[in-house]
């Protein structure tokens, strides 16, 4: 080798550094997370991916430049206060949370790591943020909240099972949007024939009573509000519907394909998509106080055509073509 070609050489190994140093370099950023159900249901890991998607179209990738810590409750009131503590002591950039209880419980412990929610009722009412535009403080997100989405779900109810005279709305009254959406109910009813009433739900364990003292169908229905207590409780609801002839509406699609006669509400793994771009913006200096709460733009009219038979129902024309899927 010449003297030239090994002072090239010499510079060449100096001007580039080795991969393994340029790596380090690197910082890593660092996400909680808080789910409120359980790590092994679909759904979890349909949030979860929708997450993950959405912060690798914005080119943050796990392992490389980002590390997600999660933590599942399960729909367990006991553990959310020690697993939103068990995220603040990581010191996370930025934590996002689902759920309105999760964020309370999250709130009890920090008020100042910038959090995103991704899927909480009605924020303003819940105390969550001053307004909408302007959220304030350290919290900003996605809200699947729309009051008046209480007078959709009754008044589909009542095409989908035209002889239903009452309804019976379980509802977790902690939940300010459970209310609202309540209200919401009690206003469409005069005008479509159905009484509804409330069964305010405080534990897993009132689910049968709550609805197996109601009375059976085809002249009842049931309404299930959205909560985490009724997401990880679903397949006891849906199965206490079917044994007392129930027709039942939901908020989400999950509920649909777990045997749930009709689901209409947000699309969420829009919303965790979405959220990424909240995480994106705030780990690239953007203040939540400066980020507007953003409504759902994505709704999913979902139909079981098995349910619908196995409960004698015969599924109108108009909603079968307006719905996003049929599961049959």
């Amino acid at each position: 080798m010449s003297r030239r070609d090994f002072i090239t050489l010499l510079g060449s190994s100096v001007a580039w550094p080795h991969p393994a140093y340029a790596q380090q370099s690197v910082r890593i950023r660092r996400v909680g997370v808080l789910i409120g159900t359980t790590e092994n249901d679909p759904e979890t890991k349909r949030r979860v991916d929708a997450l993950k998607r959405g912060l690798s179209e914005a080119g943050w990738i796990e392992g490389r430049n980002i590390h997600l810590d999660f933590r599942f409750t399960g729909g367990d009131r006991e553990r959310m206060l020690r697993f939103a503590k068990e995220v603040v002591d990581l010191a996370p950039d930025v934590v996002v949370v689902h759920s309105n209880d999760l964020l309370t419980a999250l709130r009890q412990i920090d008020q100042v790591i910038p959090t995103v929610f991704a899927q909480v009722g009605d924020p303003v009412g819940s105390g969550f943020v001053d307004n909408l535009a302007h959220p304030g403080g350290n919290l900003t997100g996605f809200t699947t909240f729309e009051s008046e989405i209480g007078g959709k779900w009754l008044q589909t109810l009542k095409e989908i099972a035209p002889s239903v005279t009452r309804g019976l709305v379980l509802l977790d009254p902690k939940i300010a949007a459970n209310l609202s959406y309540m209200h919401a109910a009690e206003r469409a009813a005069s005008t479509i024939g159905v009484k509804v009433i409330g069964a305010p739900i405080q534990d897993a364990s009132e689910f049968e009573h709550s609805i197996g003292s109601f009375g059976d169908g085809p002249t009842v229905g049931l309404i299930v509000l959205p909560s985490p207590m009724t997401g990880v409780n679903r397949e006891r609801i849906i199965a206490l519907a079917a044994q007392h002839r129930l027709p039942a509406i939901y908020a989400f699609r999950f509920f649909a394909s777990s045997g749930g006669l009709i689901s209409y509400g947000a699309d969420t793994g829009d919303l965790y998509r979405r959220a990424a771009s909240y995480v994106d913006r705030i780990l690239k200096g953007a203040k939540p106080a400066d980020l507007p709460v953003q409504q759902p733009t994505k709704f999913e009219l979902v139909i079981n055509h098995k349910t619908a038979d196995a409960l004698g129902l015969e599924i109108p024309p108009t909603l079968l073509t307006s719905a996003d899927e049929v599961i049959e």
